[in-house]
């Protein structure tokens, strides 16, 4: 191999006192980590509580710079620092870190194409990979969603160029949500069709002046009614179908109709997101 291009060219003669040097630095590095983050870690816990957060987020920034100044300390003791070497390996360095970083910049550009076509914005409802969430923050790398759980969701854009991506509320304050009934078949189903679109419409989370439609659908264990009607805020829409839910069921029971007992039900994680 020519010489010019010979990687090992660059690298000093090391004799065993190089070795026990460079073994020192990442000890003490080690060493200085640790007593940094113990005392990160005692005054966390020390401070008052709005500010613990925010000192334990220094940890990890701590320990990235002891790393990074133990591999500035280690280099010149590895290879000869000359013009040629110091190039190459700044060279080196940048194909290996461009090659680790490729999924970051292609959330980079999925988050760029995200902006510009508008797929969602912040207060958007949206639905990734059985993940449904409220959007709170459209960053560079990610999006950060919250479930109703109160979980927060960190979602790559990269995973947008081939994810299927829901989106209940599109910008608006309002979203389509869907109540589900199971009766058994033999009852009045215009009668309970009628009921169920009543009980929508006199709910207080319901958008005013929106559509109510009941839809009722036959299987062979019983009936299914989904009640589908608009929230008036889209924050709402879980105390808006707890409201059908309970409201509905004491309708359908003062009317002496039976409910189905099915061997089995189709559901999803959020039935607001069910149309």
């Amino acid at each position: 191999m020519n010489e010019n291009f010979n990687a090992w060219s660059m690298l000093r003669k090391i004799f065993w006192q190089d070795v026990l040097l460079i073994l020192a630095v990442f000890i003490l590095a080690r060493l200085v980590s640790f007593v940094i983050r113990w005392f990160i870690l005692r005054l966390a816990e020390k401070t008052s509580p709005h500010l613990r957060l925010s000192i334990l987020r220094l940890l990890p920034i701590v320990r990235l710079l002891v790393g990074i100044g133990a591999v500035v300390v280690v280099v010149p003791i590895l290879v000869e620092p000359t013009f040629r070497n110091i190039v190459a390996l700044v060279v080196s360095a940048g194909l290996a870190l461009a090659f680790t970083l490729k999924d970051y910049g292609s959330s980079l550009a999925a988050g760029l194409a995200t902006v510009l076509e508008n797929t969602y914005q912040p207060g958007d409802w949206i639905e990734v990979d059985g993940i449904y969430g409220e959007v709170k923050s459209i960053r560079g790398r990610a999006t950060w969603i919250v479930t109703p759980d109160d979980t927060e969701v960190i979602i790559p854009h990269a995973n947008f160029w081939s994810t299927n991506i829901f989106n209940a509320s599109s910008g608006n304050r309002s979203l389509l949500c869907v109540a589900n009934f199971y009766l058994n078949p033999d009852h009045d189903a215009s009668l309970a069709r009628k009921r169920l679109e009543e009980v929508a419409q006199t709910s207080s989370y319901r958008k005013p002046e929106s559509p109510v439609t009941v839809i009722v659908l036959e299987k062979p264990w019983g009936t299914h009614y989904r009640v589908k009607a608009y929230v008036n805020e889209s924050r709402e829409q879980f105390l808006f179908l707890t409201d059908l839910t309970v409201r509905g069921k004491e309708a359908l029971r003062s009317l002496g109709m039976r409910f189905a007992q099915a061997a089995y039900a189709e559901t999803k994680a959020w039935p607001s997101m069910s149309k």
